[in-house]
């Protein structure tokens, strides 16, 4: 279906969500899922056009989803801005909206989780414990309440689209993962929802994330030792103006396992603050 040609129908409830699934499958159409938090962007938009070339039909999910923010973490002040993002939607024209509430997610006495150790341990999971025990329990719910044909994630949140991959091989949840390329601004700075916190003088020294990644990937792919290659990266980010460094890391781009010498793609990737702003991003390194 062309986009900007439909209208855009909003719904809270998993039974209605399901119920114009239902429809959409009777007559024969495929069904993509877009899940977000909102305050949507170009990087999100992007994956609302892959879905609307890649099926017949296209939802859009938007929740804040509270399991996976931790502790002094910013789920209060997360933006949110439901009118504006569903007025973005139709205007593209994607064709459902589900936004559903916590308690329409997390109802009275929910004990459940999902979690993907190994994978989800390293990295992110390191810095933000049952971050991706959070993000695996609600794409799986949201797999689930919707079955889609397919599904569409970004590659800026890399560990989060393999995490996502090993989660629905394991549980042989019948959706195919589409992994979305990287939506940048013309200085090389990936776009968040989170680069609204940057002031101005943050967002002058945040390209510099990206600028690191290419040097290390470079590196790397001129035969310098992976980990040696990150923790010069380190220091360069360091040195150009970000006052925490989390990780620069070269990693298996499957697994996130450490390197091992063998002839497997490799990815850089990073996260670091320039204030109160937690900036990530990844490369692939060209070997």
């Amino acid at each position: 279906m062309d986009a900007g040609k439909t209208s855009l129908d909003i719904v809270r409830s998993v039974s209605d969500l399901r119920g114009k699934v239902r429809g959409w499958r009777a007559a024969g159409e495929t069904v993509g899922l877009v899940p977000t938090m909102g305050a949507l962007h170009d990087g999100h938009f992007s994956l609302v056009e892959a879905s609307l070339t890649g099926t017949d039909r296209t939802c859009v999910t938007l929740f804040v989803n509270p399991k996976q923010f931790g502790e002094g973490e910013d789920f209060e002040v997360y933006p949110r801005d439901e009118a504006t993002d569903a007025q973005a939607l139709a205007a593209r024209g994607a064709h459902l909206l589900f936004a559903p509430g916590v308690k329409d997610m997390y109802p009275e006495g929910f004990a459940s989780s999902v979690s993907v150790p190994g994978i989800g341990d390293v990295l992110e999971g390191e810095f933000r414990p049952g971050f991706f025990t959070g993000v695996a329990t609600v794409v799986t719910k949201l797999l689930l309440q919707a079955l889609p044909d397919k599904a569409y994630f970004g590659e800026k949140d890399y560990q989060q689209l393999c995490v996502i991959r090993r989660m629905t091989a394991d549980l042989d949840i019948p959706v195919e993962i589409v992994g979305c390329p990287i939506v940048r601004e013309s200085d090389g700075l990936a776009l968040s929802s989170r680069n609204a916190y940057l002031s101005a003088d943050e967002r002058e020294v945040a390209p510099a994330l990206h600028q690191v990644l290419q040097e290390t990937a470079s590196r790397v792919s001129g035969g310098a030792d992976p980990a040696a290659a990150g923790e010069d990266g380190a220091a360069a980010l360091r040195q150009r103006g970000f006052a925490k460094v989390d990780y620069i890391s070269v990693r298996d781009a499957e697994t996130l396992a450490v390197p091992d010498g063998s002839d497997r793609p490799l990815r850089v990737l990073g996260a670091a603050w320039l204030g109160r702003t937690r900036l990530i991003d990844n490369i692939a390194i060209d070997c």
